[in-house]
């Protein structure tokens, strides 16, 4: 699979260009930014053959096969589905869309093109995630009551482009699209929003936000996001059940640290979950869908259900969901 870069974001080479240094079946051949120089340093940095002049000619490009999109929030629908159109799959980054409607806009021409579009929600590809959820789904927590998730760390930098309101930015948005994605992966169903608060960076802009859920079946959660705030640095995600809980620190990036702690019938047991890293776990993923058709674990249905959360917590909290190039 021959992959091309929009952008030349701080992400990728995390994201994008060591798993697939690392990975046999996927090749990194192409690369466009707003700053052409800045996407000759980059390709010249990471070994990428071809630097194109505008996003518009790398999807002309009859070279690439797909597609990363970690533009900015704002902008990942109209580029995503400008990607289809060209014939090209798409590995988006998270959050999927700016809102709801807009990810429906994506799913909807996956659908016509018949391509993959799969969400860049690295963590879910890690065994850990998986493990997470097996226990939850053996019974051996009870019946669960509760389920919270945590995506909370400082984001100082006050132009950064997660702070503007035109594109999409907010702390729900960057940090808190995680917390949401556990909570709904974690619960196997979908909650509703009970009621939200945000703390402000800038009008109109959360910089915290919480929000309390429920599901059908009478469960309870709530999700725990901030890029500003005294909890500093939280990324965690506990299930409290009738026999017993579930808790894990760091199920964002597993590989570096992690706890995986269970407690059931008074009895305290400790996991390690053995794996490298979670984006290469991720590039793999999309190559298996779009080499040999193989399901993914973050498709379209998936990223519209995430994105209706975070609408209707925006709403919730008194706030406006985020508007993007395609509204």
């Amino acid at each position: 699979m021959r992959i091309g870069c929009l952008g030349a974001a701080r992400i990728a080479p995390a994201a994008l260009m060591k798993p697939a240094a690392a990975n046999d079946e996927v090749e990194a051949v192409a690369v466009a930014a707003r700053d052409k120089q800045r996407a000759a340093t980059f390709a010249a940095k990471h070994g990428i053959p071809v630097v194109h002049d505008s996003y518009d000619a790398l999807l002309a490009d009859p070279d690439v096969d797909a597609v990363y999109n970690p533009l900015p929030n704002g902008l990942h629908a109209l580029w995503t589905i400008r990607a289809l159109d060209a014939g090209k799959h798409v590995l988006c980054e998270k959050p999927f869309t700016a809102n709801t409607a807009e990810a429906e806009r994506v799913a909807a021409a996956a659908k016509r093109t018949g391509l993959v579009v799969m969400e860049a929600f690295h963590w879910r590809y890690h065994p850990l995630a998986q493990r997470m959820v097996d226990v939850v789904n053996s019974g051996e927590l009870g019946t669960v009551k509760r389920i919270e998730t945590w995506m909370c760390f400082p984001l100082l930098k006050r132009a950064d482009i997660r702070w503007q309101l035109d594109l999409a930015g907010g702390a729900l948005m960057d940090a808190g699209c995680y917390a949401v994605h556990m909570l709904r992966t974690l619960a196997n169903a979908e909650p509703e929003v009970v009621s939200a608060a945000a703390k402000l960076r800038s009008p109109g802009v959360d910089r915290v936000m919480r929000a309390d859920v429920r599901f059908a079946d009478g469960r309870t959660g709530r999700i725990n996001a901030s890029m500003w705030s005294t909890n500093v640095l939280k990324m965690a995600a506990h299930v409290e059940g009738d026999r017993g809980s579930l808790r894990v620190f760091n199920p964002l990036a597993p590989q570096y640290f992690h706890r995986f702690t269970v407690t059931t019938d008074g009895r305290k047991r400790r996991e390690h979950v053995k794996g490298g890293s979670t984006y290469s776990y991720q590039l793999a993923a999309f190559a298996g869908a779009v080499l040999r058709g193989e399901p993914t674990l973050t498709p379209p249905a998936d990223s519209i259900a995430t994105m209706r959360v975070i609408d209707d917590i925006y709403r919730s909290a008194g706030l406006q969901p985020r508007r993007g190039a395609t509204d």
